[in-house]
């Protein structure tokens, strides 16, 4: 029997492709974009069409499994559902009533769940009230908070307005590689009209490759090329005064205070760009009447990546595009989706009393006191992959006194380490609600096939956690849809509008505001180049672009500088499950400019040890000038058993961003030789 089922892409990507999952005997044989969404248009990225491969891995995990060596051995046996959850339950109740609930963290994030099965997990704990997960603090609290002390808790620009743009600037994005729709519409404007596409990045990757102007940015110094910009603006007369009258605070200080110090020169010092490229671009911005920036994340996973964000988001300002359909800026679009998330995500119950950083797990597990964390539960994420300084994660599981639990389709490197390892259904296998981050897009994803082996969704085995420790929220009780509905009551905004059975029969609904000009929520309701907010918080009011002297401290002990980026066919450890996209993808590698290779006797293929101070790890090496020297790139997030030893976030620190207490991957040096086992 054959059966074609509307289904929602559920990986961590903004783009939340509508997909078809073609099902044959009740097993999904083939995924393809869905051709009557009117954003995602029909196709799917390289990775999500090997996701029939993904939900039918012979890698999954089929049965519950209980530990029987050494922790970290990966050694368990079979267990029965029933086993799995009592024993859980049990001990959860031995540690409350010991510890009290605040020894126990709930540990789930995004990786491939939609609200429902990612949002009651967190609803399970705060009922419980355990200690709170600071979620996103690995990803994306920083940007957001820099956008929110700026612009507000608002969507930025449609992504479908580039229809009216005439300037496209990808800034610190690779968007053939994680926003490819956008990029899709941003190349057909091209065609069509001639619109120029602008790529400011330290690598040069597709999307610059195929870019009218490319910009090899330094990386760390994109405030400095705003500041730049705007200087560049206000000489030549092309800086809207109108607009930053009527809809800006502050930019008077800056104008006085910080644009004298950023000239052209000095700019390019600082950012290592040509002078002439600078001008260019300050005058195709100046002069564009729609331009639109679509900025990434990854400019601010460093140590003044705030207040680098903060000020490229500020330049819309200055020249008055916020005001045009098709300019202004795009971050996020979620803090326009006002649903209620919190009936799902914060149910009645005891409130937590402390938080726990995302990043800083590690640090946590190993010195968190009064009382110390006694069990933890990890659902849709890798912490021994994905956390900085790896090295402290796992010698926190290790603790034989930590009681771990872990509900994963695969045997992660993190499960490997639990005491209960439960198999985790796949976004096919389940209902759930999107909302995409990327565009102004909801959608409900139907079930496509049932679960392989004994794997249970998150929402389930919330349900299950839930009845056994005795909850009696309603929320714990309700299917998925009668769930859903719940985040509807209370809505505001478009979201408020929406009509969820029209959801449920597979209709998607755009929640975008009728556009009257990008929308202002911060104190002052105007885009604030003098922000209050940061002030009280002993963070610069104002933009600006220093060093910091702790990044030339390491900078001068350590000759090579970390760029991370997603891989285009292992973005992150979800995907590990697909043989196909791993030997596309290829070893865990790294990569480095032919004189940085040539001055240590390196060549394409050699396994080479990366160290610094926090460590040591092997990876393949590929040379090659898509990155500039004194950079070592290393794309995705990889096992660490597929690497030659290790995962490079063991070389990281878990120290905070300047804003967002956000995670400063790019603030590592370190240095490459030949591997030695």
């Amino acid at each position: 029997m054959k059966s074609e089922v509307r289904v929602v892409c559920a990986h961590d990507c903004p783009d939340m492709c509508s997909l078809i999952a073609h099902v044959e005997d009740g097993k999904v044989v083939r995924v393809q974009g869905d051709p009557d969404h009117p954003y995602t248009a029909g196709f799917a990225c390289g990775k999500v069409n090997r996701d029939a491969d993904l939900v039918n891995s012979p890698e999954r995990i089929k049965t519950p499994l209980k530990r029987t060596g050494p922790k970290g051995s990966g050694q368990f046996k079979p267990i029965t559902w029933d086993e799995a959850l009592d024993e859980i339950s049990a001990k959860w109740k031995a540690i409350i009533a010991e510890s009290g609930p605040l020894a126990l963290l709930g540990y789930a994030y995004s990786a491939h769940q939609g609200l429902m099965n990612r949002g009651l997990v967190n609803g399970l704990f705060h009922a419980l009230g355990a200690s709170r997960l600071q979620a996103g603090t690995v990803c994306d609290t920083c940007c957001e908070t820099a956008w929110d002390v700026t612009v507000g808790s608002v969507g930025g620009a449609d992504p479908e307005d580039v229809v009216h743009s005439d300037l496209v600037i990808s800034w610190g994005a690779d968007l053939a590689a994680t926003n490819v729709h956008f990029w899709a519409l941003a190349e057909e404007q091209r065609k069509k009209r001639g619109v120029p596409i602008v790529v400011i990045d330290p690598r040069r990757t597709r999307s610059a490759k195929a870019a009218d102007l490319y910009l090899p940015i330094r990386i760390g110094t994109d405030a400095a090329l705003a500041l730049g910009i705007m200087h560049i603006l206000v000489r030549d007369k092309l800086a809207n005064r109108d607009y930053i009258a009527q809809h800006t605070l502050g930019f008077d200080k800056v104008e006085r205070e910080i644009l004298p110090k950023f000239p052209p020169q000095r700019v390019a010092e600082i950012t290592g760009l040509a002078v002439t490229d600078i001008e260019k671009l300050a005058a195709m911005y100046g002069k564009a009447k729609a331009a639109l920036i679509r900025l990434g994340e990854g400019m601010t996973r460093l140590t003044h990546g705030g207040q680098a964000l903060r000020t490229v988001a500020l330049l819309p300002g200055v020249s008055g595009h916020y005001a045009v359909k098709g300019g202004g800026a795009l971050l996020l679009t979620a803090a326009s989706c006002d649903l209620n998330y919190a009936a799902v995500r914060k149910p009645s119950g005891l409130a937590a009393t402390r938080n726990v950083n995302h990043l800083r797990l590690g640090e946590e597990l190993l010195n968190m006191q009064d009382p110390p964390i006694r069990a933890l539960y990890v659902a849709a994420n890798n912490p021994a992959v994905t956390c900085p300084e790896v090295h402290k994660v796992q010698k926190g599981l290790l603790r034989e006194d930590l009681f771990t639990v872990v509900h994963d389709p695969f045997m992660t490197d993190t499960a490997k380490y639990a005491d209960i390892v439960l198999p985790a259904a796949s976004y096919l296998e389940t209902d759930d609600l999107y909302r995409a981050y990327g565009a102004y897009w909801m959608q409900w994803g139907r079930q496509a096939a049932k679960p392989q082996g004994e794997a249970r969704s998150n929402f389930d085995v919330a349900q299950a956690l839930a009845g056994r420790m005795g909850l009696s929220d309603r929320i714990f009780t309700l299917a998925p849809q009668d769930a859903a509905k719940e985040l509807f009551k209370g809505a505001t905004g478009p979201a408020a509008a929406a009509d969820p059975e029209k959801l449920f029969a597979g209709e998607p609904i755009h929640i975008a505001h009728e556009f009257k000009g990008q929308q202002f929520k911060t104190p002052s309701g105007k885009l604030e180049f003098y922000s209050e907010q940061l002030a009280k918080q002993g963070v610069s009011p104002l933009p600006d672009w220093n060093e910091d002297p702790a990044e030339v401290a390491e900078a001068a002990k350590w000759p090579l500088r970390l760029l991370t980026a997603p891989g285009y066919f292992q973005a992150h450890t979800a995907f590990s499950g697909v043989g196909f996209l791993r030997q596309r993808e290829g070893k865990p590698f790294c990569v480095l400019h032919p004189e940085d290779a040539g001055k240590r006797g390196l060549k394409n293929g050699d396994e080479v040890r990366l160290f610094n101070d926090r460590g040591a790890i092997g990876l393949m090496l590929q040379v090659g000038d898509d990155i500039q020297p004194g950079v070592v790139l290393v794309p995705g997030q990889r096992p660490t058993g597929e690497a030659v030893s290790g995962t490079i976030n063991m070389l990281c620190s878990d120290r905070y961003t300047d804003m967002g207490e956000g995670a400063t991957y790019q603030s590592t040096w370190l240095d490459v030789g030949k591997w030695t086992a």
